[in-house]
């Protein structure tokens, strides 16, 4: 997975860089068709925000998580990108297990309860 790492009045230096692969390895093994990640990391009002986007199985998905020190910033936005990952999966898996629709009306249902076939 290729993760795109950016800063806006933040200098992302190779600590940093360490600490977001780390905290995406996790990502990577469980949606391992999940091709890269856009992050971007910024401060604003001595406040760091982190805003990450990607495209997973047709949609595209994002999240966000802001805190005053820069690494729970990060971890809450991985956080919330892995749950919406997991909502994404479930919704891509309940759709090739959804039940048939009954298409006989229920007229026929009536029609053969009364017929007498003993």
């Amino acid at each position: 997975m290729k993760i795109n790492l950016s800063g806006h009045h933040v200098d992302v230096t190779d600590v940093v860089k360490q600490h977001v692969q780390e905290k995406f390895s996790k990502i990577e093994s469980h949606f391992p068709t999940l091709i890269a990640l856009d992050i971007i990391i910024s401060k604003e009002h001595s406040e760091f925000q982190v805003e990450i986007r990607t495209n997973y199985e047709g949609s595209r998905i994002s999240s966000s998580g802001s805190d005053t020190v820069m690494y729970p910033a990060i971890t809450s936005a991985a956080r919330k990108l892995d749950a919406a990952l997991k909502h994404r999966k479930g919704q891509l898996k309940a759709d090739l297990h959804s039940k048939p629709v009954v298409t006989t009306p229920e007229i026929a249902h009536e029609k053969v309860q009364e017929m007498n076939l003993t």
